[in-house]
């Protein structure tokens, strides 16, 4: 039984990263420094919450509002919120209120200041989802300026390798994105990645939802992209909100209804997966939901295994899906939770080796800095082997980290 003292220490397969200002304008050619990716303060002057999307309008010279920082790209303004950038204050602060760099803690985007916190936290190893691309890059997509946002995607590539995981002796690992409009680019990127060391990758939880072909495309569009990180042993990462679109049932519903139904898309992108034919084209294929949470997977798998047994002769899976769908789910699927008290009792089901532990620092939803006291109360009762498994072996297998289990 696991004491505080020998607790393992955790790898954290979901946090967080709020970008310097000097990200992009340290490293985009100075013709596009103008237009490209910088940080403006100025004022929020009214914000609203519809349909699950939170909207915000700047303030316009002279008027009243909220200092803030902004992201602005072309057309596109981004503002940072305290929500994003929670760590250190107290749950009832915790609001979608505009802030300014000033007013994070400084583990939200200096690398060092993130180990220091990370060591307050029991956790050893971090893997950090990007914030201004948002979490596989769709800021980027959206860009009318193609070279543009080619430039922006290696651009931060280059410095999630260079200087975020620089220096940090392997605990601060590489979560690249890619050029979701291309599909060879983003192959090409994943292997120029992947020849620096690099074992993941952001991806989109459902892609038609930000207007790209599904993972059933007839033609194969995303083939290259997933040829590639098969190829390279490159994870498939797919964080909830990653399609730009969470679940809600009404544009009048509160953010609460969203924030419950977030493990909605992770539960159909996983279907998606299951019924494609990838990880029959590409065997070594392995894809990761993060923070979605895992008590929903067995009813998946169930529903899933009988639909392919009793509907294939018309369900349109029978000449490309050769197994039970929960079969794939062993072999390619990894998921991750944060508090899941439920899943914890489904392990039989989900697996314990398809299991991963994160923090998500420095979100709403973070344990930080309690993640060691809330890991030991919700896995309390499990052996100790699959307590390793859940917040750290599992978590080095799909990295491919250089660590002792």
């Amino acid at each position: 039984m696991f004491t505080p003292e020998t607790f393992p220490r955790i790898i954290s397969v979901d946090d967080h990263v709020m970008e310097p200002p000097n990200v992009w304008q340290d490293r985009l050619p100075e013709r596009f420094r103008g237009v490209g990716p910088r940080v403006v303060r100025n004022k929020i002057a009214e914000m609203s919450f519809v349909g699950g999307v939170f909207s915000y309008r700047e303030a316009e010279e002279g008027e009243d509002g909220t200092w803030c920082d902004w992201w602005y790209v072309e057309d596109f303004r981004y503002p940072l919120t305290r929500v994003m950038a929670a760590a250190g204050y107290p749950r009832n602060e915790v609001t979608v209120s505009p802030i300014t760099m000033d007013d994070m803690r400084k583990g939200c985007w200096d690398p060092k200041a993130r180990l220091a916190d990370m060591d307050v936290n029991h956790t050893e190893v971090s893997l950090s989802f990007p914030t201004f691309p948002r979490f596989c890059g769709q800021t980027f997509l959206e860009r009318a300026d193609k070279e543009l946002a080619d430039l922006c995607v290696k651009a931060y590539n280059d410095w999630m390798f260079d200087e975020w995981c620089a220096g940090s002796d392997g605990r601060l690992v590489p979560l690249p994105i890619t050029q979701l409009w291309d599909a060879h680019l983003a192959a090409d990127e994943v292997r120029r990645n992947a020849a620096r060391g690099g074992h993941a990758v952001c991806f989109s939880e459902i892609p038609p939802f930000l207007g790209l072909p599904s993972v059933h495309d007839p033609d194969g569009y995303w083939d290259p992209f997933f040829a590639a990180c098969a190829e390279t042993e490159t994870v498939v990462c797919m964080h909830i909100g990653s399609s730009s679109k969470m679940p809600s049932t009404s544009p009048d519903a509160p953010p609460a209804v969203s924030s419950t139904l977030t493990y909605m898309n992770a539960a159909m992108s996983l279907t998606d997966f299951l019924m494609s034919g990838l990880f029959e084209r590409f065997p070594t294929l392995e894809v990761a939901y993060s923070e979605g949470q895992i008590g929903w997977i067995p009813y998946v798998l169930e529903r899933a295994d009988k639909v392919w047994e009793d509907n294939r002769g018309w369900g349109g899976v029978a000449d490309k899906v050769k197994r039970p769908p929960s079969e794939y789910y062993r072999d390619h699927v990894t998921g991750c939770f944060f508090d899941d008290p439920h899943g914890l009792a489904s392990l039989d089901v989900v697996g314990v080796d398809n299991v991963t532990f994160e923090t998500d620092y420095p979100h709403s939803d973070s344990t930080w800095p309690d993640t060691l006291e809330v890991a030991m109360c919700i896995m309390d009762g499990l052996d100790d082997e699959t307590i390793t498994k859940i917040v750290r072996t599992n978590a080095i297998r799909m990295l491919r980290l250089d660590l002792p289990a």
